[in-house]
């Protein structure tokens, strides 16, 4: 073999490997598998398609509001307004969801078609056990057992009120509450065996 053959293939060889090199770093080129580590196997490009950004990945939670306008003392007018208190709004909202407003006296067809498009609903504190506001959260509830029972995974969270509105539907007894004092009375709290207190304001 001549010296200018032997130069020749030389040439070709480093060609080859600077290639190979040029590929690999750009992530274009294929690399056998004999040739993988754990730091190249680090270092090689993820290829994710993009989020779409016509999608909201995070939960959105139907707030069903209370008849009247928010004002003490003026909780039952007969002027259709209805409110949602803005603590309800940033509770939900401190917890990463979006809140959709479920008005208590809007079109029954209305009403569940948001109910299709939330991931669940809370129930506020209030004062109206009665009327339409009560045949609406009958409505809502009967909606999220449905759901439930279909394996659709959609909680419903009450508070005050709307826990007693609950307990109403379910024993089907709307005088099932009872009226009791309790001002200036403490109590204790009795947790369960369960319960993990340790580190919290709890412990003892």
């Amino acid at each position: 073999m001549s010296k200018d053959t032997v130069l020749f293939l030389f040439f070709i060889a480093i060609f080859q490997c600077f290639l190979s090199t040029k590929s690999y770093n750009s992530g274009t080129g294929i690399i056998p598998l004999t040739q993988l580590h754990h730091d190249s196997l680090v270092s090689l490009p993820v290829s994710c398609p993009p989020p779409d950004r016509s999608l909201y990945y995070q939960p959105v939670i139907g707030i069903l509001s209370h008849p009247g306008d928010g004002a003490f003392g003026r909780h039952s007018n007969a002027t259709g307004a209805s409110f949602i208190h803005a603590s309800y709004v940033k509770f939900v909202e401190a917890a990463g969801a979006r809140v959709v407003p479920l008005i208590y006296n809007e079109p029954p067809e209305m009403l569940l078609k948001k109910l299709e498009l939330v991931n669940g609903v809370l129930f506020t504190g209030g004062s109206v056990k009665d009327g339409l506001y009560f045949e609406t959260v009958g409505t809502i509830f009967k909606k999220v057992l449905e759901k439930n029972e279909a394996r659709d995974h959609f909680p419903l969270y009450a508070i005050c009120l709307g826990f007693e509105l609950i307990t109403m539907i379910i024993s089907e007894d709307d005088n099932i509450l009872e009226e009791f004092k309790a001002k200036n009375q403490a109590s204790t709290i009795q947790f369960v065996e369960s319960a993990h207190i340790e580190g919290t304001v709890f412990q003892r």
